[in-house]
């Protein structure tokens, strides 16, 4: 997993970035990769400069983020118990 970084620091950076100093500049000043900085970007503008807000789901992408959890975890049992009756049936043969 990536370096983790400090909301103040992330601001700081998309400041500097809005005040007109280039994503390659802050990237080889702060030794952060460009994308990371565009990404930042794109976050601090949806979340109205607030790194630590979460952004909230409407009920329906909560019931698709639900349904998709469990979608994962039913293919995860389908596929235990197909690796079950596959040993069992080749130890009764």
């Amino acid at each position: 997993m990536g370096k983790k970084y400090e909301n103040d620091f992330k601001v700081m950076v998309v400041e500097l970035l809005k005040s007109g100093k280039k994503a390659k500049e802050l990237s080889e000043e702060y030794s952060v990769n460009r994308s990371v900085i565009n990404r930042w970007r794109r976050e601090y503008e949806s979340k109205s400069g607030d790194f630590s807000k979460k952004k909230e789901l409407s009920p329906e992408e909560e019931e698709l983020k639900a349904l998709r959890k469990e979608l994962r975890e039913v293919r995860l049992e389908r596929d235990i118990l197909k690796k079950a009756v596959s040993i069992f049936s080749k130890s009764d043969s």
